[in-house]
This record gives C-alpha cells, structure tokens and sequence, in this order.
C-alpha cells in the first residue's frame, strides 16, 4: 500500500499539478492540505477520471483538507473529536481504508493571532494526541499523515532557514511531538533516513527554495503493526522544482502487504 501527503497551497492553481503526479506515482491514498476552497468547487472530476474517489472537508480561502483514494474507504470523522463544536477550522478527517484507520491532518501553525493563536496550536495538538492514544489503546492499526507544521529537531531544517522563536520549533511544539512519539507512533521518514536531510517545505520568500533552506515540517506517522510493514519513505523533492509549485512538496509511504 502507498500513502501520500501533499499541502498543495491551492488545489484550484495546483489540480493539474496533482493530477500529473497521481498518474505519474499511483499512489493508493493521497492525502491533502490547504485547499483554500469549500469542498462544493474542489476539482472532484479531475481525480474521479483518473480512478480516485474523493472526501472533502472544505473552507472557503483558508485550510482545507481532502483524501483521494483509489481503494474504498469510509469516511469516520470529518473534525477533530474533542475539538469544541464551533470550531469551524477543516483541519482533520478520520478515514478506514484497508482495514487501517488514517487520519489527514493541517495542523495549525501557531504563528499567527498572538499568544492565543499559539495556544490553540498546543490545545489541537493535545486533541489529536488524545485521539492517537485511544485507536492505540484498542489496538487499530493507525496512521497520522500531512503538514504538522512542526520540525520535531534542528536536524530538521537547514541552518537559518527559520527563527529560534518560531512556533514550528519552540519547546513546547516539539514536546507535543514527543508525545506522540511516546505513545508509539513511528516517524517513518526518521525511521528510514536517520540523520539526513530530508526537506518537505522551501519558502517562497527570501530564496528559500534556490538556497535549498528547506523545513521537514511534513510527516507520516505509523503505529507499530504498521511501523512493522514500512519498507520506503520519501519526499518528492522535484515537485519544488515545477513551474509555480505548491511551497511543499508530496511524502510517500510505502508499507507491505
């Protein structure tokens, strides 16, 4: 099985891009974020013609996130379980897809609206951290993929690529990183590529992308049946290269039957 997560920063300016990609690579699940659009204008025929049917939980100009599959899947949980019900942010959807419980997520940055903005940054994690500890503890064979927004050490970015006080690497960012970790979960691309670097994200700004300042702010993570089958696990580093990219690039996870 191969599962993909993609912020693609647009999916109206980025469809043909994904498009190209899905027939290029084949991947069984892709999972998206940042659609910028509700789910009523998202390109479902694009993906449809190509074999993959489509969940959206969308948002108009902002967030977004999606699944496409080619395998059949049930869609459990279009928000984050625990989250107040007000909360109007499309960040997260809970599919099952061969027997395994996946779940996309857009994880707030936490740079923007000040001290609060951080802290519902640091509550969403603590929410998505709940809902990992409770598949684990009944034993479903899970996964967490897409833009955590967070970099989980310094080896995970290019030297100068971003401030000490960005909310990306601050202390406890990367301590409700641990903590999923702690609970079990395998960061699969670490868990292949040990120390080196492995960029998901360049900026647009500041020559991010031509002075290779890269972030590994994309992850996938594996509970331990399916930490178990992981046989490859890579970021599609040429996609930054294409004529008017998203600022991220795809992660793909590969597990054995």
């Amino acid at each position: 099985m191969r599962i993909a997560t993609w912020n693609v920063n647009s999916i109206r300016q980025r469809e043909g891009h994904v498009a190209r990609w899905l027939e290029r690579v084949q991947p069984d699940v892709l999972f998206l974020q940042e659609l910028k659009c509700e789910a009523a204008v998202f390109p479902a025929a694009t993906f449809r013609a190509l074999g993959y049917q489509e969940a959206v939980v969308g948002q108009k100009a902002y967030n977004g996130v999606a699944v496409l599959s080619r395998l059949p899947f049930e869609v459990v949980h279009r928000s984050l379980p625990g989250l107040p019900g007000d909360d109007a942010q499309a960040r997260y959807i809970e599919v099952v897809c061969g027997g395994v419980t996946m779940i996309g997520i857009y994880l707030p940055n936490g740079n923007s609206g000040g001290d609060a903005g951080y802290e519902y940054k640091l509550a969403w994690m603590a929410h998505l951290w709940a809902r990992a500890a409770a598949l684990l503890a009944a034993d479903v064979p899970m996964l967490i993929a897409g833009d955590f927004n967070v970099c989980p050490t310094d080896e995970d970015f290019a030297p100068g690529a971003i401030s000490a006080t960005d909310a990306l690497v601050r202390p406890a960012t990367r301590a409700q990183f641990r903590a999923l970790a702690w609970l079990g979960l395998t960061d699969a691309v670490r868990a292949l590529h040990l120390s080196a670097p492995v960029w998901t994200f360049w900026d647009y700004q500041a020559g991010a992308w031509p002075r290779d300042l890269g972030l590994r702010i994309d992850h996938v993570m594996l509970s331990p049946t399916l930490a178990e089958r992981l046989v490859a696990a890579t970021a599609e580093r040429d996609e930054r290269a294409r004529e008017q990219p998203s600022d991220h690039v795809p992660v793909v996870v590969e597990l054995a039957n």
